[in-house]
């Protein structure tokens, strides 16, 4: 994991692991103290969780819209190519973007036999846990966005029928292109349909597993500076 020294001075896995480590020790260190500073900030994470979970339910209806369109082409006799492959795209996305909303909600599955024995075990085996699902989610999330750039440098493409213009797939890449060729390469892109590059729908993934690190080292910081997981299970009448 050196793959950004040449341009952040410092290995990969001190940026990933390393500096959010040093920051939880940071927390355990100045205790509630720490609490006012980082409100403002647990607010805006809190939104953007929220944005998250919205998106996820945008795409869910994305999948309901395509099972619409593909019953009323059949009735008609009227060939829509690709639903069935933009449909999987939308279910990956609401998969992705569901996580740390749903993480934050209290949706995720959670074996609390032994965190509920003692208090020190409630408070020591439910960090342990965060940090450890924090440090895996990470990896994942760092790997993610290493299959999107593998997919890009083999110019991998769909083996289905779903096309997209090559506007919308200049649109994507803009991140990865200097900021003054951006007119430039927006304008040289045309309208025409082609075969959508793999990398595209990953970005679901990756957004989504980034989305769920964060979420994870927040979630650990919170619990050490309150002494209480803010992850709380909703009741269900």
């Amino acid at each position: 994991m050196r793959d950004w020294s040449p341009v952040l001075g410092l290995p990969l896995w001190v940026w990933l692991f390393a500096l959010p480590t040093g920051f939880a020790l940071v927390c355990f260190i100045a205790g509630p103290r720490l609490q006012r500073l980082l409100r403002p900030v647990w607010r805006l994470l809190d939104g953007v969780y929220f944005t998250s979970g919205a998106i996820a339910a945008c795409f869910m209806v994305t999948i309901l819209g395509l099972i619409v369109v593909q019953m009323v082409a059949r009735w008609t006799n009227v060939a829509v190519p690709g639903t069935t492959e933009f449909a999987g795209y939308a279910m990956a996305a609401t998969s992705f973007f569901a996580l740390a909303h749903a993480l934050t909600r209290g949706a995720h599955i959670r074996v609390s036999i032994l965190l509920n024995a003692t208090r020190f075990t409630r408070r020591w085996l439910d960090l342990l846990a965060v940090f450890c699902a924090a440090v895996i989610a990470t990896y994942f999330a760092r790997y993610a966005i290493k299959t999107n750039a593998f997919s890009e440098m083999l110019n991998d493409r769909t083996q289905g029928q779903d096309q997209i213009p090559e506007w919308v797939v200049t649109l994507l890449s803009l991140p990865a292109t200097p900021l003054g060729d951006w007119g430039s390469a927006m304008s040289n892109a045309s309208s025409d349909l082609i075969y959508t590059p793999v990398w595209v729908p990953q970005l679901a993934m990756s957004a989504g597993a980034v989305l769920l690190a964060i979420a994870l080292w927040d979630t650990l910081y919170r619990t050490i500076l309150t002494g209480e997981n803010p992850i709380k299970s909703e009741a269900v009448e």
